[in-house]
């Protein structure tokens, strides 16, 4: 089966803002498979002769970062589908205990105050700097992980009932 793939890159930069984008995908793969239900078969005893021919296809997939899939078959349309979102960063593995106001908060060391004063003395504060709360109203809402022991007393109770009925 011979297989042909097309894959993009995409970069970007802005030195200004300290910003960089990068992302690379896989777009088109095209690849040659027998045609399913077109094949010939043919057997001649007398002369000990036989023929066999199998029909091919070319399939063709094209992915985009959109989570849009095409597949089909080469000259016969292709079917568009739309994939399920899927996160790309790990979910979060625990939420702290306390989340609070800037009042409720431990004063910063001394030795931070002092770093956090030179930053400042030298120009390091950031242009478009957003407050914490800002930034948490963009995160997805954590969801909680259900028990582990949930899923395997629900399995025991159900084969045991399977066992009862013989």
């Amino acid at each position: 089966m011979a297989t042909s793939e097309l894959s993009c890159l995409v970069s970007e930069e802005n030195c200004e803002l300290r910003e960089a984008f990068w992302a690379e995908w896989k777009d088109l793969t095209l690849s040659t498979r027998p045609e399913e239900g077109c094949s010939l078969h043919e057997e001649d005893t007398q002369r000990h002769e036989t023929y066999h021919r199998q029909g091919q296809c070319q399939a063709l997939v094209q992915r985009s970062p959109w989570l849009v899939m095409r597949m089909g078959i080469l000259g016969r349309g292709l079917q568009e589908y739309q994939l399920p979102y899927q996160r790309v960063l790990p979910l979060p593995i625990f939420t702290p205990a306390k989340v609070g106001t800037k009042e409720e908060r431990e004063e910063t060391p001394i030795q931070l105050q002092e770093l956090l004063a030179l930053e400042t003395a030298l120009g390091g504060q950031c242009v478009d700097r957003q407050d914490v709360a800002e930034i948490t109203k963009q995160l997805p809402p954590v969801v909680p992980v259900s028990k582990p022991g949930t899923l395997r007393r629900s399995l025991s109770r159900s084969m045991s009932q399977e066992a009862q009925r013989g």
